[in-house]
């Protein structure tokens, strides 16, 4: 479920846009994230409380991160202050803070909302840490990138991150009813144009509003299915997507390359590439279908999707579209392991389970004197000496039992790794007998 921007409590004014005048003055008004603002969502249950923490709005453009973040400000009679961080630079944030702390020594909280926030550098984002610990200000950011890569991790430990979803149709649909029953919109819109322009819209609510607006502006003030892509030829109508199309795209490429269908898996890559999508978004995905679903039963597909991603980014469209085929030929008709991806699961899981217990003293150099006093580095096997080239000496924690957590699969270059470490099992056991 998402928010649309659409609120049927508004005072009509044609001086704004009709995005703007028809944003929810409440958060009842909003239509969907339901996660977040529905009777058991974790933000109205803050708000309801009295609680207004610093915050991450993180969702794809059109879904009402601007709209939520006006309401938390004027569900807690705060001061709203936008600021793009496009336009908008350290000394605009000093002015900021200044203003801030006028209004705080007046008993006014300041609600500071940063849109694009992942475009800020280091240093900006390190701006608003002292003014967030000593309460000056209150930050919702805005981002369609995600935090945990966009945002430096001193700034986004101070943050809760509340994820916002794209709208679905029933929601867009539900949007442009209403929309069209404002008596500023003039335009008749049929059926079959209103069912395109959910499609175009894309999960987007602006946008869908924006063509709302654009066509009430037109002398034609009957849009048909026929006529609606002469008077909107500015947007791509080629790209027929519809709910979650554009994940749904790349989930079937990879589940296509997954199943070692590579004609399928072709023409999904021929859909995606006439539906407009990022080729680099489609070679982000190959790549991780490289190491989640292929691995090491064949290790060169890392480097072969890495390499055609590189090439693409010289060459461009369209002849670096052959060499992003050509890779994903490679990825759909390679042998298929995911060992790799749960073994470091399954490590993870563990390591989160005993905590930080430190490494085995043999299993850490000790550079310094003090440090071969004190034991460090004592009674290390050093493989190479060994006549196996392999000590077999265990260096899992002392307090945590050996774990098995790589399963190599029987394809591929895979099969031979699983001999090897079969070998090296046989090897340790017997060393570990011997020093018994």
């Amino acid at each position: 479920m998402s928010a649309t921007l659409f609120s049927a409590n508004q005072t009509h004014s044609t001086s704004r846009p009709l995005a703007e005048r028809l944003r929810p003055q409440t958060l009842d008004a909003v239509i969907g994230q339901t996660h977040l603002l529905g009777p058991d969502g974790l933000l109205r249950k803050q708000l309801e409380q009295g609680q207004c923490g610093n915050m991450i709005l993180y969702g794809p453009p059109g879904c009402g991160k601007t709209t939520l973040a006006r309401l938390v400000a004027n569900h807690i009679d705060a001061r709203f202050t936008p600021l793009s961080a496009i336009f908008s630079g350290v000394g605009d944030l000093k002015s900021i803070f200044a203003m801030a702390r006028q209004n705080l020594e007046a008993g006014k909280k300041t609600i500071l909302f940063v849109d694009e926030i992942h475009r800020f550098n280091k240093a900006q984002q390190d701006a608003f840490l002292p003014v967030m610990e000593d309460g000056t200000i209150t930050l919702i950011g805005a981002t369609t990138e995600n935090p945990s890569f966009a945002l430096n991790n001193a700034l986004l430990s101070r943050l809760s991150v509340h994820t916002l979803h794209r709208l679905s149709r029933e929601e867009l649909t539900h949007l442009l009813t209403t929309v069209l029953d404002d008596p500023d919109v003039t335009v008749t819109i049929d059926p079959d144009a209103q069912g395109a322009m959910v499609a175009i819209a894309d999960g987007d609510a602006r946008a869908l509003i924006g063509m709302v607006e654009a066509l009430n502006h037109m002398p034609e003030l009957d849009v048909t299915g026929e006529t609606l892509p002469k008077l909107l030829h500015h947007r791509p109508m080629q790209h027929d997507k519809s709910d979650d199309g554009h994940y749904n795209l790349l989930s079937a490429l990879h589940k296509s390359v997954r199943a070692s269908d590579v004609d399928a898996s072709l023409y999904w890559l021929a859909r995606a590439f006439q539906g407009g999508e990022d080729p680099c978004i489609i070679a982000r995905r190959m790549t991780r279908m490289a190491s989640e679903d292929i691995g090491l039963a064949a290790p060169q597909a890392l480097s072969i999707c890495l390499d055609a991603w590189n090439a693409y980014e010289r060459l461009g469209s369209p002849e670096g579209e052959l060499a992003l085929a050509q890779a994903l030929i490679y990825l759909a008709s390679a042998p298929k392991s995911n060992a790799a991806y749960t073994a470091l699961k399954a490590a993870m899981e563990t390591a989160r389970d005993t905590g930080s217990l430190p490494p085995q003293m043999h299993s850490v150099n000790a550079p310094i004197r003090w440090m071969k006093d004190q034991g460090y580095a004592h009674n290390y096997q050093y493989d190479h000496n060994d006549p196996d080239g392999f000590s077999g000496q265990n260096h899992f924690p002392a307090d945590c039992l050996r774990q098995e957590f790589y399963t190599p699969s029987q394809r591929g270059f895979e099969k031979d790794i699983a001999h090897r470490l079969a070998e090296w099992a046989k090897l340790r056991q017997g060393k570990t007998n011997t020093d018994e």
